[in-house]
Parts: structure tokens; sequence; C-alpha cells
């Protein structure tokens, strides 16, 4: 059952939550190549990156008064051409998966940057994560490939399956592209 939602954007005082959860990924999973745990305090700096407007976003979800997860946009890239792209992050506190939380937040991010500049948005996955990549396909993403053992985490190499989604495209290629 789909819980009672509030998506919103995340404030300071969210960032304990966040790093809370995104600390569980990073010490028991492979879906993060972060191998120590962080900080509050250095989970500040990377907020410190997002904002109300412009295409850096963070939503948290808090599921009946509970913190839910978050999902975001990073700069994809820094080279100035690549501007228009960004690379999402999305977690989902393990209590909320399956729940319909996951796609709640990826519509919210998506609706909030429909006004911004950004073209195209792009999410690396941990393979194999049958979750992730089905929400990541329902939400509108398309695999485009795959890095082979990229990544060295928990004593093996993992591949890291990467999905497209365009975001906003402008009238006269919206038939050419989806």
């Amino acid at each position: 059952m789909m819980p009672d939602l509030v998506i919103r954007p995340a404030r300071r005082e969210d960032v304990p939550a966040i790093t809370e959860l995104y600390n569980r990924y990073v010490t028991d999973t492979t879906v993060t190549f972060d191998v120590e745990p962080s900080s509050v305090e250095q989970r500040l700096v990377w907020f410190g990156q997002f904002n109300l407007t412009g295409p850096l976003r963070l939503l948290i979800a808090e599921a009946d008064g509970a913190f839910a997860g978050y999902a975001g946009t990073l700069l994809f890239r820094v080279k100035v051409a690549y501007r228009t792209s960004v690379e999402t992050t999305i977690y989902i506190h393990p209590d909320f998966q399956r729940k319909g939380v996951g796609l709640r937040l990826y519509g919210s991010l998506f609706d909030a940057l429909k006004d911004e500049d950004v073209h195209r948005a792009y999410a690396g996955i941990t393979v194999p994560n049958e979750p992730s990549i089905v929400l990541h396909e329902r939400a509108g993403f398309r695999h485009i490939g795959t890095y082979s053992e990229v990544g060295f985490k928990m004593g093996q190499y993992h591949d890291v399956a990467w999905y497209e989604r365009a975001v906003n495209i402008p009238a006269n290629r919206a038939n050419n592209e989806a």
C-alpha cells in the first residue's frame, strides 16, 4: 500500500537522515562505490551543491511522517558542453522500498526540472540490481550501455549499467526523441 507521501526540497536539517540512509548503502551494499561512511559534516559539504532552482536539485520523501528517501540531480561532468546533462541519485529507506516512493520521487524531481535547461538525465546502476533497474525503466530511463568491472568493492569487481532519460526536449525535436 502506498504510504501518505510528502515530497519537498531537502533542507539542511535533513542531512543527518540523508547521511544515515546513505551510509547503510555504503557499508552494506555495492549500490554505491563509496567504501567509507560519511560524516554529517562531509554530507553537508555535498548538500551545498543543491539549489531550489536550476539543474541541481535534491528532494526528500516523508512517508507518514518518517524519512523515506531522497532523489537528486548532480553535475554530470565538469566540462561546459555537458551543462544540460545531469546524473541522478536516489536512495530509498528499506522500510519504504517497493511501495512507489522512488517513482514518486523521480516524478517530482523531473517535474521540478521542467523549466530548467536540462536535456538528459543519466543513472549508473551497479548490477545486478533488478529493483533499481525496474524503477529507472518505469521512470522513463532506457539502458544505453554497461561499464564492465569498473568498480571494486566487497572483494570483487562490479559492472555499472548506464541508463538515460530525456528531460526537456525542444518542441522541434520532440517527435524524434522520447
